[in-house]
């Protein structure tokens, strides 16, 4: 049994990405019968329309990425104490590549506004000039 361990190992590599697809394909074959069905009573293309959008799962509001940026920061830190307290120098440079990343994103949040109300008050206090 302790040489199919490495063949297992490889397996599983293969297996979970691939349940992964089709767990996504399953979920998007209800919906596109969801969608089907809903196109097949309906006459009018504007309630049509209407009803697609209620299915999409789009987010309405923007990312914001000042919160991604400090989560993947402190991520970055936790694997770059991880690194010095138990794991060794390895993981110390992947926790500084991680922490800078995060530290990118804060500092492009605050560059590229994500609401619409961030940038109404932008161009208000630049028209204020």
């Amino acid at each position: 049994m302790s040489e199919m361990t490495p063949i297992f190992g490889m397996m599983i590599g293969l297996i979970i990405p691939l349940a992964a697809f089709f767990w996504q394909y399953i979920e998007g074959k209800e919906r596109r019968a969801t969608i089907l069905e809903i196109s097949k009573t309906i006459d009018d293309p504007d309630r049509l329309d209407e009803l697609m959008s209620m299915l999409d799962e789009k987010k309405s509001e923007p990312t914001d990425y000042r919160r991604s940026g400090v989560i993947t920061l402190f991520v970055g830190i936790g694997i770059y104490a991880l690194g010095a307290l138990a794991m060794g120098k390895f993981f110390e440079g992947i926790g500084i590549l991680v922490g800078l990343i995060g530290l990118g994103i804060v500092i492009a949040g605050y560059l590229y506004p994500p609401t619409g109300d961030e940038l109404n008050q932008a161009v208000e206090e630049f028209e204020k000039r």
